[in-house]
């Protein structure tokens, strides 16, 4: 009897060990949430995209004549001084070589100005004969006109021939000038690459006689276009100087529909350009006209150009260069205190905004109006008071009455 009494008892006692375990093992649990917090804090709304580096008044150094370019001594980032540095130098360029055609008609031309400057020897000895003759005419005139043998209209007329007489001369000395660089400058158009001694070509100059080209500008060479030395034409560049310390700025293109957010004197945060600290700027200028731009994926985009500058010393970004990467966020909204309540918070229900409040540890819907968004913070414009605990990431299993607890982080 004892022993079927013992039997019983051991069955009961294991029938509810089974049952409280099966009561632990199926009994509601709270559900495991992140937890957030409402709060006033300092809240901005930026406009965040890529931009470059450029030197806002780049000089690019050219040619000032055609000619022959020598070899470029200056690399890129050399440090220039206006009116001093010589960043290149070079020679006038070698005479262009003479076809049979071209060569016979400028030797026609040259003897056609050795013609005409004999004709002109001719004229100026003809000129100093007839000064000659009216030289001794007025002598004889004005002797005959003291003694009265000769009327005043005589001697006047005398007196003109003779003036005639010296301008012709003069005329015959001109004429023989002018002749003379006729002869000259057909001469030159006979020069070729095959110069006689008196007539050196530039091919055998020195260094030293080529032209010096100085820098514009003081600062530090960006670029080096034509390193080797070549003949250029008039005009063609050949460096590209600018000063990054003082005069750096950042081009950013902005969606157009985020452009129209976006004013001159907007704050601007620029961070990623490879330090850890943040730079400061600020908008300068937004491009009155926009352009299309393909995106990655090939999405047709109208970008607007924004301008902005450093504000912060040229010491916090000394190791910045023209053409590099950054990234912009430019502050067009900023509360230093606002209400807020993370934005993974919030959810659609019905039209509105809702957030789920823990009170009492479980969770309780509550609608609320939010003013800004930057996608981490949202602004409360009521509905919920500082202090308030909501609950991140709102799952599907999550409704009104639930139980839950914060999620401990390991």
């Amino acid at each position: 009897m004892t022993k079927k009494n013992s039997r019983s008892w051991m069955i009961i006692a294991s029938a509810l060990f089974i049952i409280l375990i099966m009561a632990w093992a199926f009994w509601p649990r709270p559900l495991i949430v992140d937890i957030g917090e409402v709060k006033r804090q300092s809240m901005i709304v930026t406009i965040n995209e890529e931009g470059k580096t450029r030197v806002r008044d780049a000089y690019v150094v050219s040619t000032p004549v055609a000619g022959r370019l020598l070899r470029i001594e200056v690399e890129s980032g050399d440090q220039v001084i206006k009116g001093e540095s010589v960043i290149a130098r070079m020679l006038p360029s070698n005479p262009s070589a003479l076809d049979i055609r071209t060569r016979e008609q400028a030797r026609a031309s040259v003897t056609s100005a050795q013609a005409a400057v004999r004709v002109a020897r001719a004229d100026l000895n003809k000129a100093m004969a007839d000064k000659d003759y009216y030289d001794q005419a007025i002598n004889r005139k004005r002797k005959l006109r003291n003694k009265g043998a000769v009327s005043l209209a005589i001697f006047e007329q005398a007196q003109r021939d003779w003036r005639a007489a010296n301008a012709s001369l003069d005329q015959a000395k001109a004429a023989i000038s002018m002749r003379q660089a006729d002869l000259a400058n057909a001469r030159a158009r006979l020069i070729s690459f095959e110069a006689s001694p008196s007539q050196p070509s530039t091919v055998g100059k020195l260094k030293d006689d080529a032209i010096p080209l100085r820098a514009p500008i003081s600062g530090r060479i960006l670029r080096v276009l034509e390193e080797s030395e070549k003949t250029l034409p008039v005009g063609k560049p050949i460096l590209e100087i600018g000063d990054i310390s003082n005069d750096l700025e950042i081009v950013a293109e902005l969606l157009s529909t985020d452009a129209v957010q976006v004013s001159a004197g907007n704050r601007v945060i620029i961070k990623n350009w490879g330090r850890e600290h943040l730079l400061q700027g600020a908008v300068v200028r937004v491009d009155p006209w926009g352009f299309t731009k393909f995106s990655a994926l090939g999405v047709e985009e109208q970008r607007v150009k924004v301008l902005i500058k450093f504000t912060d010393p040229p010491e916090e970004r000394k190791s910045l260069g023209h053409g590099f990467r950054v990234e912009t966020q430019v502050v067009i909204w900023e509360n230093k205190n606002a209400l807020t309540v993370p934005s993974s918070a919030l959810f659609r229900q019905e039209g509105e905004w809702v957030v789920f409040v823990i009170e009492g540890g479980r969770a309780v819907p509550k609608p609320l109006k939010i003013g800004r968004n930057n996608g981490i913070q949202a602004e409360i414009l009521n509905g919920l008071e500082e202090g308030k605990r909501v609950i991140l990431f709102p799952g599907p299993g999550l409704s009104q009455g639930t139980k839950v607890a914060k999620r401990e982080v390991k």
